[in-house]
């Protein structure tokens, strides 16, 4: 069995550089437009939850990483009124799966990966019952001068997705890692940039960026981060 994961930041829906307009209805769209099985999110506005099935004709899964500062439409108009500059300060913030219609999948929840009292970061996992797959999705702490903080978040991260597999399920860790080229035992190889989609029990290519020019819709560049594809052999049961 062939799956295509797929993994992107969508900033919140802004552009890049970001504009005063969203776009993240057209990124989900984008996004989905080729029918990946599995699609992972981060960084959506909360109030965009309860769309997404929607836009994308895909089921999803998601996992709230921080709440909006106010509850109901009110954030979710003052966000619009300029998406650039208000982003998850108003609307919070949240991190998604998407599942394919033909895959059945269950929820197997998601757990806080960072240990300090800056903004909490999790990861969420779901199985892909009848193909074996337990894919986790996580976005860790933007930490560059001390990398040891995202790495510690990642080894979190594919313990808790480890921990919620069955004997003999393919593992895929994917999401925004902020951390380049990490290296996870038993895992498949990194590819370049922060966004990572790494498989352990499968085979697997090397997670690929998307080329700018895909991403750019009427001369707008969507968020500041490329989706990063990999394609994952699992065998049919």
């Amino acid at each position: 069995m062939r799956l295509v994961i797929r993994s992107w930041n969508v900033f919140h829906g802004n552009a890049d550089p970001p504009r005063r307009k969203g776009f993240l209805r057209r990124m989900v769209e984008l996004a989905s437009a080729d029918r990946p099985d599995v699609l992972c999110l981060q960084e959506i506005p909360v109030w965009a939850l309860p769309r997404i099935d929607h836009w994308s004709g895909m089921r999803s899964f998601g996992a709230v990483t921080r709440a909006p500062l106010w509850l109901g439409p009110i954030s979710t108009w003052v966000t619009r009124a300029h998406q650039g500059l208000f982003r998850s300060g108003l609307a919070g913030q949240a991190n998604a799966i998407l599942v394919a219609s033909q895959h059945e999948a269950s929820d197997l929840g998601h757990e806080k990966i960072n240990v300090d009292g800056r903004e909490r970061r999790l990861v969420q996992a779901v199985r892909l019952d009848r193909a074996g797959v337990v894919v986790g999705n996580l976005h860790a702490s933007n930490e560059f001068r001390d990398p040891s903080v995202p790495r510690a978040e990642v080894d979190r991260a594919r313990a808790f997705v480890e921990s919620s597999a069955q004997p003999g399920d393919a593992i895929v860790l994917a999401g925004d890692f902020n951390l380049r080229a990490p290296v996870l035992d038993g895992y498949s190889r990194a590819g370049e940039g922060i966004d990572h989609v790494l498989v352990r029990g499968a085979s697997a290519e090397v997670a690929a960026p998307w080329v700018r020019a895909r991403r750019t819709t009427d001369g707008i560049v969507l968020s500041d981060h490329p989706p990063v594809d990999c394609v994952v052999e699992v065998d049919a049961r």
